[in-house]
């Protein structure tokens, strides 16, 4: 099966065809992409492509209705739409490449793949929202979770590097990038996740808050004036590591500003890694202990600081990361300390290869 993978980012769509076996026959990524009607770029892509047998699109957010990948049609569109406002910075995007590949190559089958499906194996305990019920009931409120399709690759992948069947392990997963989030893994799914009804939760992240105290946004509300649509701006836009540090929110700049003692972005690193250590222990406990530690994502793949500065927090859980080896990592790699108790390992995001997956499952059982 050749698969094109289209992979719409809030401003770049990626484009990926893969081979039978895997391999990257061509790729590119779209900067400042327009949406659904600027196609000539995807055309030119397109035309050296030659024959593709499926699409596999990534998509944040499946709502209550998906727990695992689904055919494009347009019902499927359709309640994609209604969900939108539950990822408003992903799935009008993932929408509008659906739409382009729809135009662009009819007939061939499209199947979209979510973000929310790895981490629909939450029991109810690690889901559910103490909130009434009937609002949970009424609304599909529950903690959905994000980032699975990269999880689901990276915790594989991690098992295979240490030579460990992943049923066997306890993991925890850090998706480290612009956006951030954890997963917990036991038996090879997922217990537990730092994010939940939206992609706002749990890390700090480039420009994305994290978890706060609900109280605090309301006392913003009624006591501080600040109207609601500024409100959602900041706390997608304006916030996390460009709000504290005053740059763009890319930790290598918050990285060599801490460097050069400015004291905000030093101020930036600590809030950053003291989420990401307390979070990571968190997910211990639904663990039930930790075997290995994953590190993916743009941060996870290249920060070797957070990872060294993490592996050191965490040694009281038996994680310990080798100097030499986390500076010299590239590409998929053990950092692990000799004889340390915990397995420590990088591994590149391939989201890509996830969603291959995916779709040769659901069209084989088509």
């Amino acid at each position: 099966m050749r698969l094109l993978v289209v992979n719409a980012g809030s401003s770049t769509l990626k484009l990926a065809v893969l081979e039978d076996d895997g391999a990257v026959a061509a790729a590119t990524t779209l900067e400042h992409w327009q949406g659904a009607g600027d196609l000539a770029p995807l055309e030119g892509f397109l035309a050296g492509c030659g024959q593709l047998d499926a699409v596999g699109h990534r998509v944040v957010h499946g709502g209550p209705r998906h727990s695992g990948p689904a055919v494009v049609d347009d019902l499927l569109v359709a309640y994609l739409w209604s969900i939108s406002h539950l990822a408003p910075l992903h799935n009008p995007r993932a929408l509008a490449g659906i739409d382009a590949a729809r135009r662009l190559l009819p007939g061939v089958p499209a199947v979209a793949c979510f973000d929310t499906t790895f981490h629909a194996t939450l029991e109810p305990a690690a889901a559910t929202y103490a909130v009434p019920r009937e609002w949970n009931e009424r609304w599909g409120l529950r903690r959905y979770g994000f980032h699975g399709l990269s999880h689901a690759w990276a915790v594989r992948r991690g098992a295979e590097l240490v030579g460990r069947p992943v049923e066997d392990l306890r993991i925890v997963s850090c998706h480290l990038g612009a956006g951030a989030s954890l997963a917990a893994v036991r038996g090879g799914i997922s217990v537990d996740t730092t994010m939940g009804f939206t992609p706002l939760a749990g890390l700090v992240m480039n420009t994305r808050p994290g978890t706060l105290d609900p109280g605090l946004l309301l006392w913003l509300l009624e006591h501080g004036h600040v109207p609601e649509a500024e409100l959602g701006d900041v706390l997608e836009h304006h916030a996390g590591l460009k709000g504290l540090s005053g740059t763009s929110g890319d930790l290598r700049e918050v990285l060599a500003g801490r460097d050069r003692g400015d004291p905000d972005c030093a101020l930036a690193l600590d809030v950053y890694l003291h989420r990401l250590v307390r979070e990571t222990a968190a997910m211990t406990a639904a663990t039930g202990g930790l075997d290995l530690l994953v590190m993916t994502g743009g941060v996870g793949e290249r920060a070797a600081p957070v990872r060294a500065a993490a592996g050191t927090a965490l040694g009281y859980l038996g994680v310990a990361v080798d100097d030499a080896r986390n500076r010299a990592a590239t590409g998929d790699a053990d950092i692990s300390a000799d004889g340390a108790a915990v397995r420590t390992v990088v591994v590149t995001s391939r989201e890509d290869l996830e969603i291959r997956r995916q779709v040769g499952e659901l069209l084989a059982a088509v």
